[in-house]
């Protein structure tokens, strides 16, 4: 058996997954297999288009029930924020040295982030950088085509 990677998860985050959970088992398979049933009635099932759109739904959702159970059983929720360094569950202020641009980023685990949220992975080339610094010194973020360096500037609790 593989050994379960540890999913690290905010408050919000696992409460999101549970939802989602939730959602699946409770509204969307049981539509689901109301429409099987229905497009079973219409008759022959090698050419009903209803029958295999559903048997198609079906499994994307099973696949999903099972893929965010395994996460809720291996979810390590992020609960005690220490904001005197970088770390899992904190929002960085970071100044890019380069060019004297700031951004700010929630420093979350993989299954959470979303880019478009300035929510970064514990993984990323910038968390990886800048987790365990405090704020006024630099890393040196390494990417695989370039390498830069980076002020902490504000660290707080999300």
């Amino acid at each position: 058996m593989a050994d379960k990677k540890e999913i690290y998860l905010t408050e919000k985050g696992l409460n999101e997954l549970k939802e989602e959970l939730n959602e699946l088992k409770n509204v969307k398979r049981p539509e689901n297999i109301q429409a099987l049933k229905e497009a079973r009635a219409l008759g022959d099932l090698s050419e009903n288009a209803e029958y295999d759109a559903a048997r198609n739904e079906q499994a994307v959702i099973e696949s999903r029930i099972q893929e965010l159970e395994v996460m809720l059983e291996n979810a390590v929720v992020i609960t005690e924020v220490k904001t005197d360094t970088v770390g899992l569950g904190t929002k960085v202020t970071i100044k890019f040295i380069d060019d004297n641009d700031t951004d700010t980023y929630d420093i979350v685990g993989t299954k959470e982030a979303d880019p478009f949220e300035n929510k970064i992975s514990n993984e990323s080339p910038i968390a990886k950088a800048i987790i365990g610094k405090k704020v006024g010194e630099v890393a040196t973020v390494t990417t695989e085509t370039d390498s830069y360096d980076v002020e902490v500037l504000e660290i707080k609790a999300q």
